[in-house]
């Protein structure tokens, strides 16, 4: 199995653990100090890549193929950093877009380019990750003010963008490797 990256130590914590209470006024704080309302378009977009994550989560759980299961957590360890970033932790930068690209170039050479449309209820996994893929589309519909206002950086928008492809790509590959396993071709006709 891949060696998983280790997460960053967010700074500015404090003894923080569950419940500050300090979300009761409707407001939150990002991780430079400041307090934002929680309907601002910078949470929205955070709090959707950790809705993308949650889903990203269950596919992982419920994967039975090691090598897609690596990646998911890859991705779900990538999220965090991301999600930190888009909340101002200081020390804390969006993920390299290689890792997306890297994954999306190994289901190509896996299943192949043969574009075909698929059917999210191909496997229970599969299925996971296109709710994943689609909480990642919204992501990147709510991401899209911040960026134009120059609010989000170049390179998060950019990693934001590709988190749907790379979604498919596994959903593509998970049930590539399904359908190789118990020798269909199709599962929905």
């Amino acid at each position: 199995m891949r060696h998983l990256h280790r997460l960053p130590r967010v700074t500015g914590m404090g003894d923080v653990w569950i419940t500050t209470k300090g979300g009761d006024s409707g407001e939150t704080s990002l991780g430079d100090g400041r307090r934002i309302p929680k309907d601002h378009p910078r949470v929205e977009v955070y709090g959707t890549l950790d809705e993308c994550q949650a889903h990203i989560g269950m596919a992982r759980s419920l994967c039975e193929y090691p090598e897609v299961s690596a990646e998911l957590c890859l991705l779900e360890q990538e999220l965090g950093i991301l999600m930190g970033s888009i909340a101002l932790y200081p020390g804390l930068t969006c993920p390299n877009i290689g890792t997306i690209e890297r994954i999306i170039g190994t289901v190509a050479d896996v299943t192949g380019k043969h574009f075909r449309f698929v059917r999210p209820g191909d496997s229970t996994t599969g299925a996971a990750l296109h709710v994943a893929r689609t909480v990642a589309r919204r992501a990147e519909r709510t991401a899209v003010s911040l960026f134009r206002t120059g609010d989000l950086a170049g390179d998060a928008f950019q990693y934001i963008n590709r988190l749907s492809d790379v979604l498919y790509a596994l959903a593509l590959w998970h049930d590539h490797l399904r359908r190789r396993d118990e020798g269909i071709s199709e599962t929905c006709s």
